[in-house]
């Protein structure tokens, strides 16, 4: 990587290169760790991880983690996604534990926060079938009732929620009330009576889930922040959710450039490496271009989001995670291209990497979405 890193940067990515390439370097662990692919998360490596200090980087000292900023937290991501470490709860659980930093109660943020820092996982859910893109259409609601809420209705696409501790729940508490007023977060346990969660099939193995929702009591400790306010409250962590899948997918942009560029040198057709022929050399010089801006972007917009870690940068944000999973998506399906028949088998691994940055470009908010958000930050 061409950025100017200090010694403790480089000395945590050495670290995670050295873990990845020994505990799921090869295929063979990967796919004891993550039954075949099927599986996204391994908790066994995961709190392997949490016991190395890795998995608080981003957590306040007081809860015991290391207090670092959005550098800090997007090299561990590119490097545990370029690791191909199973770990695909530490996502949305940095996403769902911010939240309870800003909002939560001091209780909340004890039991969330010191459980990151241990390996516990989280999960959110805002997305329900017909509220996707627009979330503030969401109709999951929850009605007062002595002691606390009763909560009804379904979600759906909710990631990690098959085994997380607890999921931040958006609901509708006040009906009749503005598009976006109205809504309130609530710390809901999984093995709450009355949850129901049923994994979703898809490409990419087991990853997200629908959530049913009938007659599930939730206490009025388990408000997360001010009732009625939780789409401000979702506002304040649109950076942390943007700038984390930009990592992440940044991190399998130079895998899957580097797993190309290793093939093309090595495989041969017509007495040379076919990496030599210009329509494929001219695709690497491309991609490694085209690479080097994201990471430029990404490195960028990390360092101003520390500098001002207060405030929303929306147009910055939602240009990294534009950049960086559509340019994921596109290098892995070139990649696959140069490969020819070993890309699509599943022995080099190239078809993983495409899988995993197909959705990318739709999960949180979709690239049609960010282009919309970059344009408005225009005026437009």
């Amino acid at each position: 990587m061409p950025r100017v890193l200090s010694d403790e940067r480089r000395d945590l990515i050495k670290a995670i290169a050295d873990f990845c390439g020994r505990e799921c370097g090869t295929k063979e662990q990967r796919d004891k760790l993550t039954s075949n692919g099927v599986e996204h998360h391994n908790q066994q490596l995961y709190e392997k991880m949490a016991k190395l200090g890795w998995l608080g980087i981003a957590v306040p000292e007081q809860y015991g983690g290391a207090g670092l900023g959005m550098v800090d937290l997007s090299l561990f991501l590119q490097e545990t996604s370029y690791g191909r470490a199973p770990i695909s709860g530490f996502g949305t659980t940095i996403i769902t534990a911010a939240a309870y930093e800003k909002f939560g109660t001091e209780e909340q943020k004890r039991t969330v926060l010191e459980g990151v820092v241990n390996g516990r996982v989280e999960s959110v859910s805002m997305s329900e079938p017909g509220a996707g893109s627009d979330v503030g259409a969401l109709t999951c609601r929850a009605e007062r009732t002595a002691g606390g809420y009763l909560v009804n209705g379904q979600k759906t696409w909710c990631s990690n929620a098959h085994f997380a501790d607890h999921i931040l729940l958006i609901a509708r508490t006040e009906p009749g009330s503005a598009k976006h007023e109205g809504l309130t977060q609530f710390m809901v346990p999984t093995d709450a009576e009355g949850l129901t969660i049923r994994g979703i099939d898809t490409m990419g193995g087991k990853e997200v889930n629908d959530l049913y929702f009938t007659d599930c009591f939730v206490p009025d400790s388990a408000v997360v922040g001010t009732p009625g306010k939780a789409w401000t409250q979702l506002m304040a962590g649109l950076n942390l959710e943007r700038m984390i899948l930009a990592a992440m997918m940044l991190g399998v942009a130079r895998r899957a450039f580097d797993d190309t560029l290793a093939y093309v040198r090595q495989r041969e057709q017509f007495g040379r490496p076919i990496g030599s022929f210009q329509a494929l050399k001219h695709r690497i010089a491309d991609m490694a271009t085209e690479l080097e801006c994201a990471q430029l972007l990404l490195d960028d917009t990390a360092a101003t989001i520390d500098a001002e870690p207060g405030k929303v940068f929306p147009r910055e944000a939602s240009m990294a995670k534009l950049k960086c999973t559509e340019l994921a998506k596109h290098i892995t399906l070139e990649g696959m291209q140069m490969m020819g028949g070993y890309g699509y088998a599943t022995e080099y691994g190239m078809e993983a990497l495409l899988r995993a940055t197909v959705v990318s470009t739709v999960y949180g908010g979709t690239s049609e979405i960010q282009r919309d958000i970059i344009g408005k930050t225009y005026g437009l």
